[in-house]
């Protein structure tokens, strides 16, 4: 049975996306037949997140795997977000975690060493053989030390996992990735979540949703990296749809509040505005299920538009509702338009309005949409087949 160290500086739990998808991964690893440890940050956590008493549990994953909390010096909470302290706290969390990791891995042998983060992968190829190394990436930083960092990086690993077909052919072109060691793996589900397409009124039922409410979701966090993730443009959209619902589930709460007075001042009633804030990662399936239509209206910014593969788009096609989506390339090999969702021009607030209201009004559209993308997510997007693939990858790679 292969060894297989998973490495992160990420705070466990988390309320933020790539928590969820470590955890997933190294559940679908372990179930493919590797020995898994996860190493994460042990980090000061928020009063939520400090409330889990079992991450598997929060999760909704099997402990198929182990965990092990790695000692560093965590300043953030000393300092407000996006501020001097807080770049310098990053440095200093870096640092200390690296270190002690240097001095765990005298005494740990893999035959996997795995991650996301660039600067953990460039420790890793100072100590360990090339074949060994699987960074798996997420970004593209454009300049800088980061693309100085990300270069040497996917140089000097063995494989490397890119999310988006672009992100692949950056990477080569100019980072110089070897394209014999690189492949793409867009982001997944874990299909035990979605075995059982929700029923909709169960699902209003357990929430406290109106039956007859037309409800328009977004699941998520409101920001990535400084970024907007377009849900105002989504509430302009929507008030010029009569009788719809705006469902929002994630935070932070200020961004919702902003949002929920702009849906005021645009005349909506406050009551069709339903918040349900951070909720635990295991029940967004629920909330997916009590949704008629899911939105994901990101910018079409370059991160979002070349390099993200949002976990919530797998999500939405596994839970059968139709999907209205910017139309970007990050994900024009994962859904098409009319066939698995609606794909729409970012930031256009009258075809977005167009396109919910057509859903709204044709049921077998809805139906149709909602089967193929369920169909496609649960037989090419799951978990359990992307780390069969990466697995395989990593071998053939070995041999190069």
């Amino acid at each position: 049975m292969p060894k297989l160290l998973y490495i992160s500086t990420m705070r466990l739990p988390t309320e933020k996306a790539h928590g969820l998808q470590i955890m997933q991964n190294c559940e679908a690893f372990a179930a493919a037949g590797c020995d898994v440890t996860l190493w994460v940050a042990r980090r000061w956590n928020t009063r939520e997140m400090r409330a889990v008493a079992d991450p598997f549990h929060y999760y909704g994953v099997g402990a198929n795997f182990k965990l092990r909390r790695i000692p560093c010096i965590d300043l953030f909470p000393l300092f407000p977000a996006d501020s001097a302290g807080a770049r310098l706290a990053f440095y200093i969390l870096q640092l200390s975690y690296a270190l002690a990791s240097v001095i765990l891995l005298q005494f740990t042998r893999a035959d996997i060493y795995y991650s996301r983060d660039a600067i953990i992968m460039s420790l890793l190829a100072r100590m360990r053989a090339k074949p060994s190394l699987a960074f798996e990436a997420h970004q593209f930083p454009a300049s800088g030390r980061g693309a100085a960092l990300q270069r040497q990086v996917v140089t000097s690993a063995g494989s490397v996992i890119a999310i988006t077909p672009r992100l692949r052919e950056d990477l080569i072109r100019m980072r110089g990735a070897d394209p014999a060691r690189i492949i793409v793996e867009h982001d997944g589900i874990r299909r035990a979540r979605f075995d059982q397409k929700r029923d909709r009124a169960a699902a209003r039922g357990l929430i406290g949703w109106s039956q007859q409410a037309f409800i328009v979701g977004y699941v998520g966090r409101l920001q990535t990296l400084g970024m907007d993730k377009g849900v105002g443009m989504l509430v302009e959209a929507l008030a010029a749809v009569d009788g719809v619902c705006l469902a929002l589930v994630g935070g932070p709460d200020d961004m919702a509040d902003s949002l929920r007075n702009r849906w005021r001042d645009l005349g909506m009633p406050p009551e069709r505005f339903l918040y349900a804030g951070h909720v635990p990662p295991d029940e967004v399936p629920l909330y997916l299920g009590a949704f008629d239509v899911c939105a994901l209206p990101l910018p079409a910014e370059a991160h979002f538009a070349q390099y993200a593969s949002p976990m919530k788009l797998f999500e939405y096609m596994a839970a059968g509702r139709a999907i209205v989506a910017s139309d970007l390339p990050s994900w024009s090999d994962v859904v098409t338009d009319r066939e698995t969702a609606l794909l729409l021009p970012p930031n256009d607030v009258a075809a977005w309005s167009e396109a919910i209201y057509s859903l709204r009004c044709d049921e077998v559209l809805r139906a149709e949409l909602e089967k193929r993308a369920r169909e496609r997510a649960l037989e090419h997007y799951a978990w359990d087949v992307r780390a069969e693939r990466i697995l395989a990858h990593i071998n053939s790679a070995r041999k190069l």
